[in-house]
């Protein structure tokens, strides 16, 4: 089984966000990157089918050189080979028709991409992903088995989750539970110094063009400030409640 691994190089959750150029673009400027977090759920699954089913993992990204650290990453935590296509990804479909011609072209039997990506949450590229080489669907995985071309996957849904049977070749749009947290795995040693050896392909972009524009980005406003009320006042609670906060 051939698996494709869709990498994106997202800002840590505990950086500091800001925008230059009149708040048009993101300043990356002392941001540190990681690999989203979503697709590590991914990735580590796919390291599961490696060792117990004898997959060959392939990872993928699109975007410029500045990810191939995150890429080297995902070759330390176990990933056969990476390739990175040389183009910003400046929105979702350009994304999507990319990496298409990637799946097409390398004969995949799985992809596994993250739902959405932790910048933008767009949750849009695995779909349209899907679609643009028809391949079967299943987004918001939390649990995969494949058995030969059969495969058993579970997703979540409104109050629960619900079990689907499907085939190979598969799209899968996953988050946590594909893996749980204690499953992801760090980097060691021998794994980085493996790294460093492993292939990693760069190609350039098939010219997709972008189908939107940014307008400006916009910070959240920023929290009011804190009130607080005595345990034994509940009369002033009750009216704050009520007069300012109107939500009673």
């Amino acid at each position: 089984m051939k698996i494709l691994v869709c990498i994106s190089h997202v800002p840590d959750t505990t950086s500091k966000i800001n925008f230059t150029n009149n708040d048009t673009e993101f300043d990356k400027n002392g941001v540190q990157f990681v690999i989203n977090p979503y697709d590590e759920f991914c990735l580590t699954r796919a390291m599961w089918f490696k060792e117990k089913q004898g997959a060959k993992v392939t990872v993928v990204n699109v975007g410029g050189v500045e990810t191939e650290t995150t890429l080297r990453k995902a070759l330390a935590i176990g990933a056969d080979d990476a390739i990175r296509i040389n183009i910003n990804p400046k929105d979702g479909l350009l994304v999507a028709k990319e990496l298409a011609i990637i799946v097409k072209d390398g004969g995949y039997d799985l992809v596994l991409a993250g739902k959405e990506s932790a910048d933008y949450n767009g949750q849009m590229v695995p779909g349209m992903l899907a679609s643009l080489v028809n391949f079967n669907f299943v987004n918001g995985c939390v649990e995969i088995e494949v058995e030969g071309t059969n495969v058993t996957a579970k997703r979540e849904i409104d109050g629960g989750t619900e079990t689907l049977s499907t085939s190979l070749p598969l799209v899968i749009g996953g988050q946590k539970g594909i893996v749980e947290e204690k499953d992801l795995r760090i980097p060691n040693m021998r794994g980085i110094m493996m790294a460093r050896k492993k292939p990693l392909q760069v190609l350039e972009a098939a010219g997709s063009e972008a189908s939107t524009s940014v307008e400006s980005f916009e910070k959240p406003a920023p929290k009011g400030a804190v009130k607080l009320v005595d345990a034994d006042n509940l009369d002033e609670l009750i009216s704050l409640l009520h007069n300012e906060a109107k939500v009673i």
